[in-house]
C-alpha cells in the first residue's frame, strides 16, 4: 500500500507541478498554467458572467465628477454618467458582475452595471481611492490614501471586516503573488513598498526605494510577471521600473523607461508589459523574458498617458491623458498611436470591459 501510495504521489507531482499546490490561498481558483498566471487572460476568452456585456470605455473624469462611456468602435461619447466628487478608478468586482466608481472625495462608491452602463445606489466608503479583491473574492481591499489605511470590506455590501494601518503615506497601488497568499502595495509620498498577507489581513514587511538623482522615489503601479517570480513598480519620480524577485522581497534593480512612469499593462499574449511615462507622453514596451524595452510609443503633440487597459481582442490599448482631457488608443500589433478622444477634465483610471479572465483583482482590470 504505502508503494502504490508513494508511486501515486511521484505522478502526480509530474503531471502537476508542485508550485501550482504550494500554500496557495484558501478558495483561489486554481492556477492554470505557473508558467504564465495570465493564461485565463488571453485574447477573447471571455467568461459566461460577461459574455453579452457590450463593449464599452469607462473614463472617471477626477475634476468633472463624471463618467465619460466611449464606444470604441466609433470613439463617441454615447453617455456621460454623473458621480459623487473625486472618481479615481473603473473597478471590476472579483465576480465580474459590477463596475465600482471609486470617488474618493466623495466617499462613495458608486456601483455601475455594465450591461446597461446605469449606475447604482451609491455606498459610503471612506477614501476610496482605489480598489482590489482578494484571489479568493472574499474580501474587497480599499486603499484608502489619506487616512493611511488599508480596509478589507464585503465585497458586495461593502462593511468593514478589518481595518489595517501602514507605516506609509500614500497607499495607492497593488498586485498579488501567484500563489495568492502574499500582496505588495506601494506608497507614493512615502518611497516605499509593503508585503501583506492576504488570509492574516496584516503587513509583514516594508521596504524603501532606493533614491535616483537624489529624488524621493514616487512609486504607483504594481504588476507581477507572468511566471510570478518577479514585480515591476513604476516610479514617476525616477523615471522608470524597479524590479523586485517575488522571493527577496526589498532587494531592488532598476530600468529606466521615460519621464512619469505611472501604469503597468501585460499584453493578451503575457509576452510583453506597457508602461505608460506620463510626464513625456509616451508608452515604453517592455518583453518579459529578458527585461528589454523593445519600442516606445510617442503620442503625437504630446500627451499625459495615466491609466487604462487592453481591449478583449488585445489588439488595442486605451489609457487616460490626466492633464489634458483626452484619451489615447494605440495598437498593439502595429506599435501606433490611433486616435485622440475629448473627454472630461482629468482622466484617470479608465477600464475598458468586458475583459477575458476568470476573476477580476481590481483595479482596472487585472485579471487572472
Amino acid at each position: 500500500m504505502k508503494k502504490h501510495f508513494l508511486i501515486f504521489i511521484s505522478i502526480t507531482f509530474l503531471l502537476f507541478p508542485y508550485s501550482a499546490y504550494a500554500a496557495s490561498l484558501e478558495g483561489m481558483p486554481p492556477v492554470l498554467d505557473t508558467n504564465n498566471i495570465y493564461a485565463a487572460d488571453v485574447a477573447n476568452n471571455l467568461s459566461e458572467a460577461v459574455k453579452h456585456v457590450p463593449e464599452l470605455v469607462y473614463v472617471p473624469n477626477l475634476k468633472s465628477n463624471t463618467v465619460s462611456v466611449i464606444d470604441p468602435k466609433t470613439y463617441k461619447i454615447i453617455k456621460t454618467i454623473k458621480v459623487l466628487k473625486g472618481p479615481q478608478h473603473i473597478v471590476p468586482s472579483w465576480d465580474l458582475k459590477t463596475l465600482w466608481v471609486n470617488s474618493s472625495n466623495g466617499n462613495h462608491l458608486t456601483p455601475l452595471d455594465p450591461m446597461t452602463a446605469t449606475a447604482g445606489k451609491p455606498i459610503y466608503v471612506h477614501d476610496p481611492y482605489n480598489l482590489y479583491f482578494t484571489p479568493n473574492g472574499k474580501y474587497a481591499v480599499v486603499m484608502a490614501e489619506t487616512d493611511r489605511q488599508i480596509v478589507f470590506r464585503d465585497p458586495h455590501t461593502m462593511a468593514i471586516k478589518k481595518v489595517v494601518k501602514v507605516p506609509c503615506a500614500g497607499v495607492n497601488h497593488a498586485d498579488w503573488s501567484a500563489d495568492g497568499s502574499t500582496f505588495v502595495a506601494s506608497c507614493e509620498f512615502s518611497g516605499t513598498i509593503l508585503k501583506l498577507d492576504t488570509a492574516k489581513m496584516k503587513v509583514i514587511g516594508k521596504a524603501q526605494l532606493p533614491y535616483k538623482n537624489k529624488m524621493q522615489p514616487m512609486p504607483q503601479d504594481v504588476k507581477i510577471s507572468p511566471d510570478g517570480k518577479t514585480y515591476y513598480i513604476a516610479d514617476m519620480a525616477s523615471n522608470g521600473i524597479w524590479i523586485m524577485a517575488a522571493d527577496t522581497f526589498g532587494k531592488f534593480t532598476f530600468l529606466r523607461t521615460g519621464l512619469g512612469t505611472h501604469g503597468l499593462y501585460v499584453t493578451r499574449d503575457a509576452k510583453n508589459l506597457l508602461i505608460t511615462n506620463r510626464e513625456e507622453g509616451s508608452v515604453s514596451v517592455l518583453r518579459f523574458s529578458d527585461n528589454k524595452l523593445l519600442a516606445k510609443w510617442v503620442i503625437p503633440g504630446g500627451g499625459s498617458p495615466d491609466m487604462g487597459n487592453i481591449s478583449a481582442d488585445g489588439k488595442y490599448f486605451w489609457v487616460s491623458g490626466r492633464y489634458d482631457s483626452e484619451i489615447y488608443v494605440f495598437d498593439i500589433e502595429q506599435g501606433t498611436f490611433i486616435k485622440k478622444i475629448a473627454v472630461g477634465k482629468e482622466p484617470h483610471g479608465l477600464t475598458i470591459w468586458p475583459q477575458p479572465g476568470r476573476y477580476s483583482l481590481g483595479h482596472t482590470g487585472i485579471m487572472r
